[in-house]
């Protein structure tokens, strides 16, 4: 794997994973690569309060894929971490859209969460289910790792 390529893919609503997945990015020596919404989210959208608001909606809503603005392109990589936050317990619904618009046919994917609170529950999982083809290697949270705690786990989990 000496010549392997990593892609850190994220998304991030409100800055936190966006600092996490930079972060992840330094620490593997990885490509960044944001996954940008169609429609931005207001903080009106994000309010978990408001079971009308945007975010609820769409995180109840099994087949919700929320359209993405821009393309990535991963043909050349051969690991690629999913970085997003936790949106009640489960990864956001256009990470589903992202990962169901790509080949992962042979990519490794691991799972990188920012949580207010429920952790990376089994959203690590689904996400690489979606990924038809591709070999789950594992998820964490990393509220505020560090780039060496980032690129041990990353290490342990490529082994």
């Amino acid at each position: 794997m000496a010549n392997a390529k990593t892609a850190v893919v994220y998304f991030s609503a409100t800055g936190t994973t966006k600092k996490m997945a930079e972060t992840a990015a330094k620490a593997v020596n990885g490509d960044l690569f944001e996954i940008v919404p169609a429609q931005a989210y207001t903080s009106a959208d994000l309010n978990w309060h408001d079971r009308k608001s945007r975010s609820t909606i769409e995180s109840n809503d099994p087949k919700s894929r929320p359209a993405i603005k821009n393309k990535i392109d991963l043909a050349t990589y051969d690991t690629v971490i999913l970085a997003y936050p936790i949106w009640w317990g489960l990864a956001p619904k256009i990470m589903n859209t992202f990962v169901e618009s790509q080949s992962f046919e042979n990519k490794n994917i691991i799972a990188l969460c920012t949580s207010g609170g429920s952790g990376l529950g089994n959203s690590g999982k689904e996400i690489a289910k979606a990924a038809k083809g591709s070999i789950y290697k594992g998820g964490k949270e990393f509220n505020y790792g560090s780039e060496a705690e980032i690129k041990k786990f990353v290490d342990g989990a490529l082994k």
